[in-house]
Parts: C-alpha cells; structure tokens; sequence
C-alpha cells in the first residue's frame, strides 16, 4: 500500500488539472507574424494550441489555478502587444519564459500557502486510506520541488512533467541543450536527496519520472 501511494503521488504533480497541450506548432513564424500585425484568428490559433501548456507550467510554480489562469492571461497580453518587436523569435519559448518568469515572481512575493487539493486518482480499486497515503506524498513532493532553485525547478518542470523537448525548454531557460542537461542533472540529485530525506522509497520511485 504504501509504494501504490508512494507512486501515485509523484504521478499526481505530472498530471496537472490541464488539457494536454497540443504538438508542436509547425506554423510558429508565420503565426507570430500574423499577430504582429493584429491578426485575431492567428491569435485565437496560437492561444488554442499553447494555453493548456503555458497554464500548466504556471500552476506547477504557484499552485492556485486561480493565479495560474491571471499569469497565462498576462502572458498572451504581452505577446499580442509586444509581437510587432518579437521578429522571428521562437514564440513557445518565449511564452513559457514570460509565463515562468511572472509565476516566480508571484511565488516570491508570497509566503507559501496550503497547496490546492490534487485530484482523486481515477483508480476505483484505491482505497479511501491508499487515497490520503497518496495526497500527503503528493504534498510532500510538491514542497520537495519547490525548495530547488528557480531554473532548477523550472528545468524539471518543462522536461519531466510538462515533457517539452529539450531544445525548447533550453530556449526557455536562455541556455544551450548541453547546460540544460547540466542543469537537469543537479535537479534530480537534488531533488532525490530531499525526497530520500522524507521518504526512502521515493528515491526508487521518481527514478521511473526520468
């Protein structure tokens, strides 16, 4: 019982309360220049294909839908004033730099708060005790995860439970894919280390994330 909670609660922080996003986008520049010229449809299509993704990334850092839905908000307001001076910039990149950015700031100003309750697993066969086994663990984690350091955390985020691709969540970060696995590596370590703390058989569990 206690290794099923164990697993479903790391399983619980890669499964946010968010559509999944879209595949990469494969029309990106001409979009980006569409909107530089206030192209509503091409807005509307960039917002159907990336919102799920950039709320997602901003609820792993804040932990409230309520302020993650305000920053992705912000963040597409500023891609549609700024995208006449974006040029050909790659427009996910810069979308989940602008949405990290605004949740790390929002993280910072605040003392951490009680986190919002995860879903239920969708698992009937679990237990009403496996169940609260499984929202503690997830708490823990999300407490493990929000004590790395910034792009630390981020880096994890994008990679292993948003699952971008490694030469856009380097795009992000304003680093090459090489420091990026740097940076990466010191995550895990890090984030094992704190996990190993708490729980031993975290330690087994969240090598199955990698």
């Amino acid at each position: 019982m206690q290794a099923e909670a164990t697993h479903l609660a790391l399983l619980n922080f890669r499964k946010a309360n968010f559509p999944a996003a879209s595949p990469a986008l494969r029309q990106e520049e001409s979009l980006l220049a569409k909107i530089a010229k206030a192209d509503d449809k091409a807005f509307e299509q960039l917002l159907a294909q990336t919102l799920p993704r950039v709320q997602a990334i901003a609820w792993r850092i804040v932990k409230s839908h309520a302020e993650a839905e305000d920053i992705a908000q912000e963040t597409f307001l500023r891609l549609w004033r700024e995208a006449p001076s974006l040029g050909d910039v790659p427009v996910e990149p810069w979308l989940y730099r602008v949405a990290s950015n605004l949740a790390i700031d929002r993280y910072r100003r605040k003392k951490p708060e009680l986190m919002e309750v995860l879903p239920e697993t969708s698992d009937g066969a679990a237990d009403q005790e496996t169940q609260m086994r499984v929202n503690e663990l997830s708490a823990e984690v999300d407490a493990a995860i929000a004590e790395l350091p910034d792009r630390q955390r981020l880096a994890l985020i994008l990679v292993h439970f948003e699952e971008v691709n490694q030469k856009t969540a380097a795009q992000t970060l304003g680093i090459t894919v090489e420091a990026l696995e740097s940076l990466l590596s010191r995550a895990r370590r890090s984030l094992k280390e704190k996990l190993k703390n708490r729980h031993a058989d975290m330690l087994s569990e969240f090598e199955t994330l990698g």
